[in-house]
């Protein structure tokens, strides 16, 4: 359907070297966008370009820290530069903490929150002035699961995740009046290094969180391929302010 279609549309996708970042860039350049992927490592970064290169649409690589201010809004001005326009912001980039409240660090919890829940403030605002110059955009938070559970292990993360929903309604409501969509995806239990280092730490985990999950499977990165796609397009243009689970069923499991 042509509403699908991302032809000359531009897409930035932070931590798009990895996991669901990169499902995420590649569902995006599958339906003609092109593509900004951010990330700290280069190694993985050209990695990701080499093998969505393969898709078609432009496919490139900027190598940045999403807690620098300064490398957040240059990440913007080089993606305009090489392409003439923005008109997709995917705020993935998240890092976790498996403490508890009584035991993680302020600076830990600063670290958690400057890397989910600021850079995702400071994107938008580098983004906004693109997007409302160019007649609109889509902007796509990550959530989690712990935007909802308390699940106590999870102290800063589960905030920042939980803070992020809220930060994308404040934004739907202010940026509605520029043509601005802003929407956020929440995952479930997904097969990524993030959750394969947890794994580690506590293997009793994977068992209860399949058990929970209705779909009886881990969620892949390209699970997240169609709602980013469906999500940047014009056929979401009615739909903003939204979290949307993308959890195979875990959410309301038992």
């Amino acid at each position: 359907m042509q509403r699908f279609n991302l032809n000359g549309k531009v897409a930035i996708v932070t931590g798009g070297n990895g996991g669901i970042g990169a499902g995420i860039a590649r569902g995006l350049l599958e339906c003609g966008a092109a593509v900004v992927i951010a990330g700290r490592n280069a190694d993985k970064n050209a990695a990701t370009v080499a093998e969505l290169s393969v898709l078609g649409p432009p496919v490139s690589a900027f190598m940045m820290d999403v807690t620098d201010e300064q490398q957040c809004h240059e990440l913007v001005r080089e993606s305009v530069r090489r392409h003439g326009r923005l008109d997709i912001l995917v705020n993935n980039a998240g890092i976790g903490n498996g403490k508890l409240p009584q035991d993680i660090t302020v600076p830990e919890w600063h670290a958690v929150m400057n890397t989910n829940l600021t850079s995702a403030l400071t994107l938008s605002q580098a983004a906004y002035p693109e997007m409302k110059n160019g007649g609109g955009g889509k902007i796509i938070n990550i959530g989690s699961m712990a935007s909802y559970l308390a699940l106590g292990h999870m102290s800063a993360y589960a905030a920042s995740k939980a803070g992020i929903i809220q930060f994308g309604r404040v934004c739907a409501s202010a940026w509605a009046k520029d043509n601005i969509q802003v929407n956020t995806i929440l995952p479930g239990y997904i097969d990524t290094a993030m959750t394969q280092k947890g794994l580690q730490q506590n293997a009793a985990v994977h068992a209860r969180a399949l058990a929970r999950t209705a779909a009886g499977r881990m969620g892949a990165p390209d699970d997240f391929a169609g709602i980013a796609a469906f999500l940047a397009s014009s056929a979401s243009d009615f739909i903003t302010g939204a979290d949307i689970p993308v959890d195979g069923g875990f959410l309301w499991g038992v």
